[in-house]
């Protein structure tokens, strides 16, 4: 299929459209207003998010995506109340978040079970934390190991499991104190290929079959069409808001519509958001009148 043939990325379905019409009737669960962080460097201040605004719904499945430097990580962060803001507000249930806490669960793409726990004893290491007694953090544990598909492996230990299994525990984890959202800072990011798109599936399931709100850090252009309901698309230097894009491609997502035309299109309008055409940049006589080809995007290091 070539570009000619490719609709619009704004086309939407008349299902696709009462698909939104509806999530944007729901509450909103996070709200991010003006926010803006700064740090201090050798070189001088440097802004790594500057007036960050857009809000996510219950239930609402939204991606991050944008070139190194755009402080998607720096971001998340800073909604899982691990990192603090310079301005603005962070507004959760429409509390301010100033610190970390149950009502969000956190899951890095680095492994960080426990490695001196089992599979259950790591699920339940935050139910116990928030107070339940053992007999009911540990039911309450295998309910949500059951769900992520890892029963059989309740007695195993981290260095036991695949990666895809590893991060099939974190989830768990991070839902056992049922939060309000899901923060996923590129969870699939060290997994192969073939793995990386059976948990994209797999979490797809969780989420269908949970209360829960994700908000999700991928570099990968496909995952993020594939899996979100919005993408928040970022800029580099400082990382600021380009656009908050709906994804046309109808839900439930299946892998067959990875070449769907809904899909290539939104695909497509990421790649210019995120890899914009080289500019001309006029040189003087001096250097023989040449043309020299500066990428607008050129990356003067990374702030987190």
């Amino acid at each position: 299929m070539t570009d000619l043939e490719l609709p619009s990325y704004l086309d939407q379905t008349d299902a696709v459209q009462d698909r939104f019409t509806r999530l944007k009737q729901r509450p909103v669960i996070l709200e991010v207003n003006n926010l803006q962080k700064e740090f201090e460097t050798p070189q001088g201040q440097v802004v790594a998010l500057n007036d960050i605004n857009f809000k996510t719904h219950r239930r609402e499945f939204v991606c991050v995506i944008g070139p190194s430097g755009c402080g998607k990580s720096t971001l998340i962060r800073i909604l899982a109340g691990l990192e603090s803001k310079t301005s603005g507000k962070v507004l959760l249930d429409g509390k301010e978040v100033t610190g970390p806490g149950p009502d969000r669960g956190m899951v890095f793409q680095g492994y960080t079970l426990f490695p001196w726990l089992t599979v259950k004893r790591n699920v339940m290491f935050g139910l116990e934390l928030a107070g339940r007694g053992k007999s009911i953090a540990e039911d309450e544990a295998r309910q949500w190991i059951e769900l992520v598909g890892l029963s059989k492996f309740e007695n195993s230990y981290p260095h036991q499991l695949s990666g895809g299994m590893k991060q099939r525990v974190a989830i768990a984890r991070a839902l056992a104190n049922q939060p309000r959202i899901l923060l996923m800072d590129e969870p699939f990011g060290a997994l192969d290929a073939q793995t990386r798109a059976k948990m994209q599936a797999s979490l797809m399931e969780i989420w269908k079959n949970i209360d829960i709100t994700i908000l999700f850090i991928t570099h990968d252009l496909d995952e993020a069409v594939y899996l979100a309901d919005r993408i928040l698309v970022l800029k580099a230097h400082p990382g600021e808001v380009q656009e908050l894009i709906e994804v046309p491609v109808p839900q439930p997502r299946t892998q067959e519509q990875l070449l769907s035309p809904e899909f290539l299109a939104t695909k497509k309008r990421l790649e210019e958001l995120i890899h914009p055409p080289e500019t001309e940049v006029e040189i003087n006589e001096d250097h023989m009148n040449m043309v020299r080809m500066v990428p607008v995007d050129d990356e003067v290091g990374s702030v987190f």
